[in-house]
């Protein structure tokens, strides 16, 4: 089930713009695009996806199946909400494929078969493996959020892979990208575990997980429940997010909507009801906690500064927020980064 709604495009330039710079396009690129998108939803001329995916097209016939990927994956954002997206989506994957060989790790697909409810479900993931790592080496399950995906994430997850001496194993969150089912609380906590239980068996049985903004959410719940020997949590919501009256922006409602599975914009109380399970309030009041790093920046306009600081003074947990940047710190990453990547040698080290 998927849903269009009212978005202007410009908003997702001005909060994306830096983030697309990262995701190795040229500013010339990324500028042109912006320059001839002025409708979200028209696959025509001047929409979104068919102005992404016009540029990811020329890169691919030059044989640039790296930022063709890249390309595709600006197309099908924020989510599947159409046929045109979900076609990006795969064209994104195939250009994907193309640039492998030249990850510089050794790279496998997999398609996992997880228990989900009383059956299973598919659930695609990709494993990164560093040169000469030893097969008893620990494994760090890792995903992004709602809008931004494994394949969107893989150069962060190679540089994590390959700093920390770690096999990655990457997948998207339910309700995102390949996922066959919704965005949901215990269920999908069942899917993690049964991607704990796999990754417990790829290395040497250590295992740690790493979860950007609502992926961090899960990875937060891998960490409080001690389901993982190490957790990071990068600008996940935990609690107060996912109350009635907390307000989501550029676009993050429809966003939202779509991967709890709505197949039309929800009331905010029938949106509120859906998120209403997804409080990781039950695991705090406990003690039970892994090893966990939680960041995030002051200025967040999605995740209230309280599901940041509700990790404040337990065990084993250390806790940022850093001012003067946003959602997952994303102006700040050249300092984020080594330092979730330290604390993970450190913490599974020991």
């Amino acid at each position: 089930m998927s849903y269009e709604w009212p978005l202007d495009p410009e908003d997702l330039f001005v909060e994306r713009y830096p983030q697309m710079l990262r995701s190795g396009l040229t500013t010339t690129d990324v500028r042109e695009v912006r320059a001839a998108v002025v409708e979200m939803w028209p696959d025509a001329p001047g929409g979104w996806v068919y102005e992404w995916s016009k540029l990811a097209a020329h890169y691919a016939a030059d044989g640039r199946h790296d930022r063709a990927a890249a390309a595709y994956g600006w197309a099908k954002f924020p989510c599947l909400a159409d046929e045109a997206k979900r076609e990006a989506l795969d064209r994104q994957l195939a250009q994907y494929l193309l640039a492998a060989p030249g990850f510089g790790v050794e790279f496998e697909r997999r398609i996992l078969r997880l228990p989900y409810r009383d059956g299973t479900t598919a659930v695609p993931v990709h494993l990164f493996t560093p040169p000469e790592l030893p097969d008893t080496a620990p494994v760090l399950l890792a995903s992004g959020g709602v809008d931004t995906w494994k394949m969107d994430l893989h150069s962060l997850f190679v540089f994590f892979a390959m700093q920390t001496g770690v096999r990655l194993l990457a997948f998207d969150i339910p309700g995102t990208g390949e996922s066959a089912v919704a965005m949901c609380a215990d269920e999908g906590g069942q899917l993690v575990d049964g991607l704990i239980e796999v990754a417990r068996k790829l290395g040497g049985g250590k295992v740690a997980h790493l979860g950007i903004s609502m992926g961090g959410y899960y990875s937060a719940r891998s960490g409080l429940s001690g389901a993982v020997d190490a957790a990071l949590v990068l600008g996940g919501p935990v609690e107060r997010a996912f109350t009635e009256d907390h307000r989501w922006r550029y676009g993050m409602s429809g966003i939202i909507g779509n991967a709890l599975g709505f197949d039309a914009p929800p009331t905010d109380a029938a949106r509120a009801e859906a998120l209403h399970g997804f409080s990781l309030r039950p695991l705090l009041d406990k003690d039970d906690n892994a090893p966990m790093l939680v960041i995030n920046g002051a200025d967040d306009v999605h995740v209230p500064q309280h599901d940041t600081l509700v990790f404040s003074g337990r065990r084993s947990t250390e806790v940022a927020l850093l001012p003067g940047t946003g959602h997952c710190a994303t102006s700040e990453l050249a300092q984020v980064v080594p330092r979730m990547t330290g604390w993970l040698s450190a913490t599974l080290a020991s």
